[in-house]
């Protein structure tokens, strides 16, 4: 069971990396939940490969940095009827 989750928080990582993916879009892609996304990789990822978590902690820092202008970009389409 370890081995399966410890790959599929590798292998979230890997996803966020390649595509500079949100928590949100990795768990719609893989089919998880929000809060598995963020415990695979903040509680379980740096037990089990912590080269990978750095690299994917830079991305979600970036993500987190820009996500108050993606929320105004989805409010702006929302009222111009995009």
């Amino acid at each position: 069971m370890t081995d399966t989750i410890d790959q599929r928080a590798r292998e979230l990582a890997v996803y966020i990396i390649e595509n500079g993916a949100t928590v949100r879009s990795a768990a719609s892609h893989f089919g998880i939940s929000k809060s598995t996304v963020h415990k695979d990789l903040q509680q379980r990822l740096p037990k089990c490969d912590r080269i990978l978590f750095q690299q994917v902690r830079q991305v979600l820092e970036q993500n987190k940095r820009e996500r108050h202008i993606r929320g105004g970009l989805a409010t702006r389409y929302k009222y111009k009827g995009y």
